[in-house]
C-alpha cells in the first residue's frame, strides 16, 4: 500500500511541475481520492467495492477528457467561424455572433453543439481583443 501511495506521489509531483494540473478542479481530487480508496479497499478484500470505486473514476476521466477536448478552440478556428478578420473589434464580433447564432441556435432549427462552438468562438475572440488569455470553460 506504501508503494501505490509513493507511486501517486509521484505522478502528482510530475503533473505539478510539467503542468498539468492547472485545469484540475475538486472533481478531479475527488476522483484521485476514490482511486486510493479503491486500492486500501482492494487491499483489504474489499473487491466489489473497490471496482465500485474504479467504475466511477472510469466514468469521471471519460467525461472530463471529453470535456477538456471540446474547451480548445484555435483563435483562427474562432475567426473563420464567425466570419470575422484578425483585426476584428469587439462590436464587430458580437455583431457576427448574434448574426450566426439567429441562424443555428436550436430554437430555431440548428444543432446545440453549433451553438455551444458558436459562443465558445465569440468568447475566445472578444477575450483575445481584450488582450486576455480566453477562460477555459467547465
Amino acid at each position: 500500500m506504501h508503494f501505490i501511495l509513493l507511486a501517486f506521489g509521484a505522478i502528482a509531483a510530475w503533473a505539478w511541475w510539467t503542468g498539468k494540473l492547472r485545469r484540475s478542479d475538486s472533481g478531479d481530487w475527488a476522483a484521485i481520492a476514490a482511486v486510493i480508496l479503491g486500492f486500501k479497499l482492494f487491499s483489504t478484500g474489499q473487491g466489489i467495492l473497490a471496482l465500485i470505486c474504479f467504475a466511477g473514476v472510469a466514468a469521471w476521466a471519460a467525461y472530463r477528457s471529453q470535456q477538456l477536448r471540446r474547451a480548445r478552440m484555435h483563435v483562427d478556428e474562432a475567426r473563420e467561424l464567425l466570419g470575422v478578420d484578425a483585426d476584428a473589434d469587439q462590436a464587430s464580433i458580437r455583431s457576427a455572433h448574434r448574426r450566426l447564432i439567429a441562424k443555428v441556435h436550436p430554437d430555431v432549427g440548428g444543432s446545440a453543439e453549433l451553438a455551444r462552438r458558436v459562443n465558445a468562438a465569440r468568447d475566445i475572440l472578444l477575450s483575445e481583443a481584450r488582450n486576455q488569455v480566453p477562460e477555459q470553460s467547465e
